[in-house]
């Protein structure tokens, strides 16, 4: 399943990033795909491995997450 995550602070790096998912999902995340990194809100698309309950909780838990300085976008993508 895929996860959106928007609005990263720069300078954030993948490893980063799967540490977050860990840390609060315990979800192992296969690839990390960046969407305008190079923006004021850059955005990753992660490939994790979920079910759909796990993605409803982790999306939920992370959601307007406040981290590095930033309020997270966090969405569920169906396709």
């Amino acid at each position: 399943m895929k996860l959106w995550i928007g609005n990263i602070a720069p300078g954030t790096t993948d490893d980063e990033l799967r540490a977050l998912l860990g840390k609060y999902g315990s979800i192992p995340v296969e690839s990390v795909e960046r969407v305008a990194d190079d923006g004021p809100r850059p955005a990753a698309i992660l490939e994790i491995a979920a079910t759909s309950e796990q993605m409803f909780q982790i999306t939920q838990r992370l959601n307007g997450m406040y981290w590095k300085g930033q309020s997270l976008t966090v969405q569920a993508m169906t396709r």
